[in-house]
Formats: C-alpha cells, structure tokens, sequence
C-alpha cells in the first residue's frame, strides 16, 4: 500500500499529471496508462506502463 503523502506528490512521469491509486495501480487518467506497484514500490518508469484500454480488452 502506498502512503498517502507519497501518492500526494506522485507524478505522471510521462504527462506530470495526477494519479489516482486502485488496488496495485497508479493510473493517470491523461496518459489512459498505469503503474504497477511491486512489494509496495511503484514502478515509475515510462517504459514499464501498461495501456488501460488494451488491459481492460484482454480481461
């Protein structure tokens, strides 16, 4: 879990824009991507983001 003073000044690094926390995803609603978060350590790296639309297709 993430603590809320973190998520607070989390970025996008993409866009710099807000991300929202569910269940073990950072999501930016500007980009339509997320972030994973492993062992309670988000992984904030441009190259690591996952499409929302192609997430909720497959599913």
């Amino acid at each position: 879990m993430i603590d809320k003073e973190l998520l607070d000044i989390l970025a996008c690094p993409k866009c710099k824009g807000d991300l929202k926390l569910k269940e073990e995803r950072l999501i930016c609603l500007n980009c339509r991507q997320y972030y994973l978060i492993k062992d309670g350590i988000p992984i904030m790296l441009i190259d690591e983001a996952k499409d929302l639309e192609e997430d909720f297709e497959g599913n």
